[in-house]
C-alpha cells in the first residue's frame, strides 16, 4: 500500500458551525506548515496541542480561512502517523478551499476508510476493531452504540486471541508428542486435547448464540406492517416515527407503495415497512403495491399484522392470515375505541402463539404494550447483560460457524482415536479461521473491500 500523506474531510458535508479536514502521513505537519500562519511553526510545537492562526495561499498571498489546527505526532495518533486536523468554518466553499489548498501542497485525497485502514495496517487496531468503527458510526440505538464501542475497544479481539492461544497450546502439545513419542501417554494426550477443543467450541458456540441479537442491533429488525386497507397501518407508522410520514385518510387503498423508516423501539432498531393494504383490487397502481406487499412478507424478520376491532373478519383478512403463517407475527387489534365486531377468538385460533395487543392508535392506547412485546420477543432480557460480547458482522459469523465445525471435527477425531497429526489439521483450520476474524490472515482484496464501505474522512 502507498503510505504517502493523505487528506480528507472528517465531518459531514453541508453547512455547519465547524468542519474538520484531517491530514495523516510522514509529511502531514510540513505540508500544513507551508500554508499555516500563526504564532509558531507547527513543526516546532508539542504533540497534542491546538493552535490558532490562518491558512494562506502562498501563490496568491491571500488569506483563505481562519483556523484552529491540532497537531498530533506519531505514534500516539489514530493512524500511528503524524496527524494534523484543521478546524475551519463549516461552509461548503470554505471546506473545499481548505482541502484544495492542502492537496495542492503535497497531500493526496484519502480513499474511503483509508485513515482507519492505516490504523489497521500500522497495528493500532485489528480488523474486527476496524470493522466496528463503521458500526459505531451507523449505530441507531444506545444498545447498538454500546456493542460497537465494546468491539472498537477490543472486547471481541481479546476473546478471539484467547481462543487462538488455547489452540496454539493444543498444537504445541501435539508437536511435542510427535517429536518425542516415547514420552507420550495416550490417555493424557486425548484428555488434554478434548479439554482444549471442547472449551474453544463452547466459547465459539456462545458467541454464535448472540449473532441474531447482534445482527439486529447492527442492521435493524426488518418489520412489515400488514393488514387489509384502512386498519391503521399508516397511523401506526406515524405513531412510531412521531411525524406524518404516511398519508392517512378514511379512503381504503391510500397507501399504494412501500414506505420505509428506521425507529428505535426500546433499544431495538426497527426498519419499519408500511405496506399497501392487501386485498383484491382492479386498480392497476394499487395492484402493484399489493403484490410488493406480498413479496416483502417473505423477506422480513417480524410481521405486525393489524386487524380492525370494529369490523368482522372477511376474505381479505383470511388471505393475509394465510400469507403470514409460519412467520414471526405480533397481532395488533386496532380501533378499540369503537364498538367491537371482531371475533378475537378466531384470531387466536389462527395464531395461537403470537402476542396479541389491543390498541387504539387514534387515542394513543396500547403503544407501550406493543413496544414491550417487540423488545421481549427478540431480546427476552438477554440484551441487558452489559458484559456480553456480541457478534453482528456477517463475515465474523460465517468464520465462527466454520471454526465451530472444525472444532467439532477435531473432537470427533479424538473420540475415534485418530492419529494426533490428523486431529491437528482441524485444530489448525479453526486457529486460522479465528485469525481471519481479527485480520491475522486475510488477503489484500478483502481488506480493500471492507474499508471501501467507510466514508472518506474515516
Amino acid at each position: 500500500m502507498n503510505m504517502d500523506t493523505i487528506a480528507g474531510v472528517a465531518t459531514p458535508m453541508g453547512e455547519g458551525g465547524i468542519a474538520v479536514i484531517r491530514v495523516s502521513g510522514d509529511d502531514a505537519i510540513s505540508i500544513v506548515d507551508k500554508i499555516y500562519r500563526g504564532k509558531n511553526k507547527l513543526s516546532t510545537v508539542d504533540s497534542h496541542t491546538i493552535h490558532y492562526g490562518a491558512l494562506v495561499d502562498p501563490v496568491a498571498n491571500e488569506q483563505v480561512e481562519e483556523v484552529l489546527v491540532s497537531v498530533m505526532k506519531a505514534p500516539r495518533t489514530f493512524t500511528r502517523e503524524d496527524v494534523v486536523e484543521i478546524n475551519c468554518h463549516g461552509g461548503l466553499i470554505s471546506v473545499e478551499k481548505v482541502l484544495d489548498l492542502v492537496l495542492e501542497h503535497g497531500a493526496r485525497l484519502a480513499e474511503p476508510g483509508e485513515f482507519t485502514k492505516r490504523a489497521f495496517l500500522n497495528g493500532r487496531i485489528d480488523l474486527s476493531q476496524a470493522e466496528a468503527v463503521i458500526d459505531l458510526i451507523r449505530a441507531k440505538t444506545d444498545k447498538a452504540l454500546k456493542v460497537a464501542l465494546s468491539q472498537v475497544e477490543g472486547k471481541l479481539s481479546k476473546l478471539i486471541k484467547g481462543l487462538r492461544q488455547e489452540l496454539i497450546e493444543a498444537m504445541a502439545h501435539i508437536e511435542v508428542t510427535l517429536d518425542y513419542p516415547e514420552h507420550d501417554v495416550e490417555e493424557f494426550t486425548q484428555n488434554f486435547l478434548l479439554g482444549k477443543c471442547e472449551e474453544v467450541k463452547q466459547q465459539v458456540a456462545r458467541l454464535l448464540q448472540t449473532a441474531k441479537q447482534g445482527k439486529i442491533l447492527r442492521e435493524g429488525l426488518s418489520t412489515a406492517i400488514i393488514g387489509r386497507p384502512n386498519v391503521g397501518k399508516s397511523s401506526l407508522l406515524n405513531s412510531f416515527v412521531q411525524e406524518d410520514k404516511a398519508i392517512v385518510t378514511e379512503i381504503a387503498g391510500t397507501t399504494r407503495d412501500v414506505i420505509e423508516e428506521y425507529v428505535n423501539v426500546r433499544g431495538v432498531p426497527l426498519r419499519l415497512i408500511d405496506t399497501a393494504g392487501i386485498r383484491e383490487t382492479d386498480d392497476i397502481v394499487e395492484k402493484i403495491g399489493v403484490e410488493k406487499s406480498r413479496q416483502i412478507l417473505q423477506q422480513v424478520d417480524l410481521v405486525l399484522l393489524m386487524v380492525n376491532y370494529n369490523e368482522f373478519l372477511n376474505d381479505d383478512d383470511l388471505a393475509i392470515f394465510e400469507a403470514a403463517k409460519g412467520l414471526q407475527v405480533i397481532i395488533i387489534v386496532n380501533k378499540t375505541d369503537l364498538e367491537q365486531k371482531l371475533d378475537i377468538d378466531k384470531i387466536k385460533e389462527a395464531f395461537p402463539s403470537a402476542p396479541l395487543i389491543l390498541t387504539s392508535i387514534k387515542e394513543e392506547k396500547g403503544i407501550d404494550q406493543l413496544e414491550q412485546a417487540i423488545a421481549h420477543l427478540f431480546f427476552t432480557g438477554r440484551v441487558q447483560q452489559e458484559d456480553m460480547t456480541y457478534v453482528s458482522n456477517a463475515r465474523h459469523i460465517n468464520l465462527l460457524r466454520q471454526a465451530e465445525q472444525a472444532m467439532a471435527d477435531a473432537i470427533d477425531g479424538v473420540h475415534q482415536q485418530m492419529p494426533v497429526d490428523m486431529v491437528q489439521i482441524d485444530i489448525k483450520k479453526a486457529w486460522e479461521l479465528l485469525g481471519e476474524v481479527i485480520g491475522e490472515s486475510v488477503g489484500e482484496d478483502l481488506i480493500d473491500q471492507i474499508f471501501s464501505q467507510f466514508c472518506l474522512g474515516k
